[in-house]
């Protein structure tokens, strides 16, 4: 088993190594903070130049989760694209492998703070979407309810005998789960910044993800 099942509000989840979020009872596949079109974004705004084949990268990763799980619903939870900008600049190539990842099931597209607005690619845009008690959104909030986050791009470091690992992470607690960003340019926040460790409960998890989703106490990362 490379993936690591849970319990979050009397449900069963799977955090996959790969990073994404199944909820096998529902078929529904989560993923957050693709980031699609940042080399582009960059080249446009400052000038760097990096390898332009992350978007390809991405998707190709996204549809070997979609291959391998077939989901009925497949929920962005934002920051899907690097900005609105990045949609429009999609080549030929990506975009039909986009279109043919939405083509069959419920997509939904919640809305991040790089890409609030429409999204002209199928699916169905939301600021939020619940389903059996849980919120899908963005950026955690207080307001008592499970929830299912993006937005702070987690990552998490763990001892070893030769040298410490970096890993992209989830974190999960009773009432939270902060997914890790999936993008291929994506960097991250330490799981112990203040603004992750003062949101999650002392007893929160960090799953680390790579080869294997690894579970380690997050005040131990």
């Amino acid at each position: 088993m490379q993936d690591h099942l849970f319990s979050f509000a009397d449900q069963t989840l799977t955090a996959r190594a790969t990073g994404t979020l199944w909820w096998e009872s529902e078929k529904l596949l989560c993923v957050s903070d693709m980031h699609l079109g940042k080399s582009e974004r960059i080249a446009r705004k400052h000038g760097g130049l990096l390898p332009p084949f992350e978007t390809q990268d991405t998707l190709a990763r996204l549809g070997d989760d979609i291959l391998t799980l077939n989901p009925k619903t497949v929920i962005c939870l934002g920051d899907s694209f690097d900005d609105l900008e990045c949609l429009d600049s999609l080549n030929t190539a990506n975009h039909k492998r986009l279109c043919a990842l939405t083509a069959g099931r419920t997509w939904i597209w919640i809305e991040g703070n790089h890409d609030a607005g429409p999204v002209d690619l199928g699916g169905t845009h939301m600021k939020h979407y619940m389903r059996h008690g849980i919120v899908f959104r963005h950026i955690a909030e207080k307001t008592g309810l499970p929830e299912i986050s993006g937005h702070f791009h987690p990552k998490a470091r763990i001892p070893t005998a030769a040298r410490g690992i970096s890993r992209k992470c989830f974190l999960t607690d009773k009432n939270k789960i902060i997914m890790p960003a999936f993008g291929t340019y994506t960097g991250g926040l330490s799981a112990n910044h203040d603004a992750l460790s003062t949101m999650m409960q002392p007893d929160a998890i960090a799953i680390l993800t790579g080869q294997k989703a690894v579970p380690f106490p997050m005040q131990n990362t």
